[in-house]
């Protein structure tokens, strides 16, 4: 586990872009930012009152020299942002002085302006903002993909048992955003989570929609839609490696495929989980998290146009650095001569 961590630092280092982060008078970002500055893994923009951000340095013995500050409500870029949020949901009846209100009061929605106008290259954010306002910030100011047009959400989890996905590493999705994805946006979700594996690990990723049925074993409406998510997903994206339904033993573990699914082209060998659900996957990985003791990376937000992250409430200064580099990672692609098989 800590090997895979410290390669995801090595590389950021590597491959390093400009993150800004929106909640920057919280201590736990501070503390993250004072590791990130050090260790070169990222360019920061912190948002929040300078003063504030001075004091708890010196009262903690933290340095952010280098680190750009932005205070929103006094920002020379306020009044343009402004009336560019205005433009975008006026049709909402939204007037400029919510819009105003908005980029002051939850400066995610200022950050996700950064984004919008290239001053970064993505966001992390989510130590105080809602999961709503993170998704919101960025649906509203940053826009969706067209080319995957659903809005989803994964996590990395990273176990200690390496014989499980990819040397332990496996992709859980959606955990966190649709609460009843339809056979196309679940596989635009699959999409979203593959990139994910192929961009930060360069390995060839193996995605299975998962169900408590496999192959058929147990027949429901609901079990024809994942069928039908898989056919649109390899309709959609055909060098995509997906299949399913399949529980979930059969899509990790390959004496268990040989015997449910033998003909199946990723049974055993998933590194990529799609949840039938919001309400699975997101019950799968706050299991796997404590019962596995994994480290759980994320949410990572995926179908806007450009990387940003969401974070628990709960997160960790630790998992705010790691968080980071995977954003930061996010921000540049892995070609396909560079995959590993």
């Amino acid at each position: 586990m800590l090997k895979v961590v410290a390669g995801l630092r090595e590389r950021a280092k590597r491959k390093k872009h400009r993150i800004v982060l929106p909640e920057g008078e919280d201590l736990r970002i501070i503390q993250a930012s004072d590791y990130i500055n050090r260790e070169n893994l990222a360019e920061l923009i912190l948002l929040g009152n300078r003063d504030r951000i001075d004091a708890i340095c010196k009262e903690r013995g933290l340095n952010l020299s280098g680190v750009e500050i932005i205070d929103p409500a006094s920002s020379v870029e306020l009044d343009d942002f402004t009336h560019k949020l205005y433009q975008i949901r006026k049709h909402k009846e939204m007037e400029e002085e919510d819009a105003r209100r908005l980029l002051i009061e939850k400066p995610v929605y200022y950050g996700a302006m950064l984004v919008k106008k290239g001053r970064a290259d993505g966001f992390v954010a989510g130590a105080i903002h809602t999961t709503r306002d993170v998704a919101r910030a960025a649906l509203w100011c940053i826009g969706i993909d067209p080319k995957i047009r659903t809005m989803s959400s994964s996590f990395i989890m990273v176990l200690a048992d390496e014989s499980f996905g990819e040397e332990g590493v496996i992709i859980f999705a959606d955990c966190g955003i649709v609460p009843e994805p339809s056979p196309r946006q679940l596989a635009n979700i699959a999409m979203s989570a593959s990139r994910l594996m192929k961009n930060i690990f360069a390995v060839i990723p193996k995605v299975a929609i998962l169900s408590f049925s496999t192959k058929g074993s147990g027949k429901t409406e609901k079990t024809e839609r994942l069928v039908q998510a898989v056919a649109i997903a390899k309709e959609k994206y055909p060098d995509l490696l997906i299949d399913g339904e399949l529980q979930v033993d059969a899509a990790l573990v390959p004496e268990v495929a040989r015997i449910k699914a033998p003909e199946s082209s990723v049974g055993g060998m998933a590194n990529v989980l799609i949840f039938p659900n919001l309400e699975s996957g997101n019950i799968a990985y706050k299991l796997t998290e404590r019962l596995a003791r994994a480290r759980a990376l994320g949410p990572l937000l995926h179908g806007v146009l450009s990387p940003c992250s969401d974070l628990s409430r709960g997160c960790s200064a630790e998992d705010i650095i790691d968080v980071v580099c995977v954003t930061s990672m996010r921000c540049a692609h892995i070609d396909s001569s560079e995959l590993k098989t």
